[in-house]
């Protein structure tokens, strides 16, 4: 029964290991749908529009990327609600400028905002769907989704 219980607890803790896999998950979707670079769905598909070449693959890559953005969108607003979402995002802003105000980051073209901004949104949905686990493992404390 004890090795039973500790099976289920490890299920439901974050690991280290766990949290970098929604990170990297998080980056290669924000990424994946727009970046600066010319490798990025967006460029993909503007490009096809403007050859008159858009077709099947373009739109099954697209619903794709909306069912990764709605999994991770629906999970972290449902996790962190409207204030922890302004509260990631004001917390991401203050790193930005305290790193700019240590001189680690400097901004001085479009592309770096752009490269920053992408980067802390990847941050900001992988915390939004840590949170559940990172909240019960501070404070003991399980959410639930009551729908009646």
């Amino acid at each position: 029964m004890a090795g039973q219980s500790k099976s289920r607890s490890s299920y439901r803790d974050l690991s280290a290991g766990d949290f970098l896999v929604r990170i990297v998950a998080a980056l290669v979707l924000v990424l994946a749908t727009y970046n600066p670079t010319s490798f990025s769905f967006y460029d993909w598909v503007s490009s096809a529009v403007s050859l008159g070449t858009l077709g099947a693959l373009h739109f099954f890559v697209g619903i794709l990327l909306l069912i990764g953005w709605s999994i991770f969108a629906v999970a972290s607003f449902q996790s962190l609600g409207p204030i922890g979402l302004a509260l990631g995002a004001a917390f991401f802003a203050t790193l930005v400028w305290l790193l700019l105000d240590f001189g680690v980051l400097t901004l001085d073209s479009g592309t770096a905002i752009t490269w920053v901004v992408l980067i802390c949104l990847s941050g900001l949905l992988a915390i939004g769907v840590s949170w559940s686990h990172i909240w019960r493992r501070m404070t003991g404390q399980v959410d639930v989704v009551d729908e009646d």
